[in-house]
């Protein structure tokens, strides 16, 4: 009797595994509309003893775009993802079908990453991840890889996270929405910017740039400098989520090691980007911070107690090419829980974060060019619009899974 009942056990749960289905509700809880939210869905806690291999998901009987992704590369599935629009005080209602076949709808991608390496045949062969020793030249990383680093890129912009001591976030202006780094690959041509594509539009020199992460020693902010080992990953590249993993293993800071990683998301349709820090060996001594630029010229730029800066400005990015001023908008939004402070030197305006119990911070990079058609063309425009990004950022929409 126990073998039968195993077997039909067994039976039971494959049936069950081939399909699932999800009710997934997003309330809204501020006064405003809401564009594109981010919505996840753990499918370990959602969908238990099922690795789903594909999803439908709809609203009001329409099918939208989704994806399912393997964070970890173990051959499991981890989450569901999917962006709606949700009006003020509202809630949107999402049917979920899971299976465990993939589906055959295909969806125009909106966001992509990658790591391509530089070879001396210029064919520049993408990688999933790339490691080296924490002895390794840093100006010999930094050219190694096509893009200098890790890129990404949303319709609006992208970003390329250097691969070096620095990790600097620099930044990718388009006039049109639309992907396009394997066009131009952060190296804009003089022909491709004349049929409309976008350029590189920041000069970071020794700032904290667009959102990157420093340490902060005697008054300014430092580098990632002395570590066992540095590398960078794409963890996902899809039509609705991009993530991009930075890890430092062995982080001498302080005195005392480190292991870091942070992640960068691009959701679609989004100008911004979510960042998750998790560290390991902090101590109480140690501070740590984030923020923007203050921009080369023209610069109107602000940081507020509760964690939002901002910046807007112009800047030459690329010194050879004179002409070339690009107008630039910055904005970092940190989570409450991981703000400690705030200051402005000579060259930024600073954020200080420390983790939580778990050893995570988190904040928000916004980025806006005037080169965007349509786009923002001023400082108060630009700075209104962070506010409305801070204050979402303080308030998410509300989800509820419930399996039916």
């Amino acid at each position: 009797m126990k073998r039968i009942f195993t077997l039909s056990a067994l039976a039971a749960a494959a049936l069950s595994a081939s399909a699932s289905t999800l009710e997934v509700k997003i309330e809204n809880p501020l006064d405003a509309a809401r564009q594109a939210v981010p919505v996840t869905v753990n499918l370990h806690e959602n969908a238990p003893g099922m690795n789903p291999a594909g999803a439908i998901v709809k609203i009001n009987g329409e099918i939208i775009p989704c994806q399912i992704d393997d964070l970890n590369a173990d051959g499991v599935a981890d989450e569901l993802v999917f962006v709606t629009d949700v009006a003020p005080r509202a809630t949107v209602t999402a049917s979920v079908e899971l299976t465990s076949a993939p589906t055959d709808t295909v969806f125009t991608p909106k966001t992509y990453a990658y790591i391509k390496l530089r070879d001396e045949k210029k064919k520049y062969p993408k990688v999933v991840a790339v490691e080296f020793p924490g002895d390794a030249d840093t100006r010999t990383m930094y050219n190694s890889i096509y893009g200098h680093g890790a890129v990404m890129e949303g319709l609006y912009n992208a970003i390329r996270i250097y691969m070096d001591n620095r990790q600097s976030v620099d930044v990718y202006g388009k006039n049109t929405k639309q992907l396009e780094m394997d066009v131009t690959g952060f190296y804009t041509t003089p022909e491709q910017l004349a049929a409309g594509y976008g350029h590189d539009i920041l000069w970071a020199g020794q700032s904290v740039a667009a959102g990157s992460f420093r340490g902060y020693q005697n008054g300014t902010p430092v580098y990632i400098d002395s570590v066992a080992s540095r590398g960078q990953r794409v963890v996902v590249s899809g039509p609705v989520r991009s993530i991009v993993r930075i890890d430092d293993h062995g982080w001498n800071y302080n005195g005392t090691h480190h292991d870091m990683s942070q992640f960068y998301t691009l959701w679609a349709d989004h100008r911004d980007y979510d960042v998750d820090v998790f560290i390991k060996g902090t101590t109480p001594a140690d501070v740590y911070a984030t923020g923007v630029q203050k921009m080369e010229s023209d610069n109107t730029g602000f940081v507020q107690p509760d964690g939002l800066a901002g910046c807007w400005g112009s800047n030459i990015p690329e010194k050879k090419y004179a002409d070339l001023v690009e107008w630039v908008g910055l904005g970092v939004s940190v989570d409450p829980a991981s703000l400690s402070g705030t200051a402005e030197d000579e060259v930024n305006y600073l954020t200080f974060v420390a983790p939580d119990a778990d050893g995570h911070i988190g904040y928000g990079i916004n980025i806006a060019s005037a080169r965007e058609n349509d786009g923002f063309k001023d400082a108060a425009s630009w700075h209104e619009h962070l506010r409305r990004w801070h204050a979402e950022r303080l308030t998410p929409c509300r989800v509820t899974v419930t399996r039916k």
